[in-house]
């Protein structure tokens, strides 16, 4: 008797496709979830203790968007006290951990110069690069849930509105912010 995996002849597409299943579905359980559900991590709120993964800044002293980000084996998330920080670190060749979710604010509903609360997924926000606002580092890209909020903003402070996939690389330099904060 003979097994019919053996008698059939398989593609390269069929291998190559048996085994990148296999890779992600081990990838999956690796991190907690089950193959075909979407990871579902809230995000976590600031406090006065909450510090910035770059610089150990506390969030909750400075003005502007903040963002976090949730690593695979990771329990807590990792606290940016800045957007330009966030993309820097998303957008680092180096990065090599598994990103799990990312979050903002929307800055249409949260205070500007005291930012609390209303986090969204940041793959699906809105941003302002170049604006008039400054964020804890200097200059920043404000995040928006929706479109509407971030061309007012663009109309009211300048800036150029941007998805999460425009940005890139060279719109994230922080050599400017931390050599200007008087603060730190």
């Amino acid at each position: 008797m003979t097994c019919s995996c053996f008698t059939r002849r398989h593609t390269r597409r069929d291998v190559l496709g048996t085994l990148g299943l296999a890779a992600f579905s081990t990838l999956l359980a690796a991190c907690g979830e089950k193959a075909g559900e979407a990871p579902s991590l809230a995000p976590v709120e600031i406090d006065r203790a909450t510090s910035c993964e770059l610089d150990g800044m506390l969030l909750a002293d400075y003005p502007g968007p903040k963002a976090q980000i949730h690593y695979a084996g990771q329990d807590k998330p990792a606290f940016f006290c800045d957007t330009v920080e966030l993309f820097n670190t998303l957008l680092a060749g180096e990065q090599v951990r598994a990103v799990r979710a990312v979050y903002v604010q929307d800055m249409g509903q949260a205070d500007w110069n005291e930012p609390k609360g209303h986090w969204i997924d940041a793959k699906t926000a809105v941003y302002v690069l170049g604006s008039k606002r400054h964020g804890s580092m200097g200059p920043t890209i404000a995040s928006f849930a929706q479109q509407a909020d971030a061309t007012k903003f663009a109309g009211e402070y300048g800036g150029k509105v941007l998805r999460f996939a425009d940005i890139q690389r060279d719109m994230v330099d922080l050599s400017g912010g931390a050599l200007h904060d008087t603060r730190m």
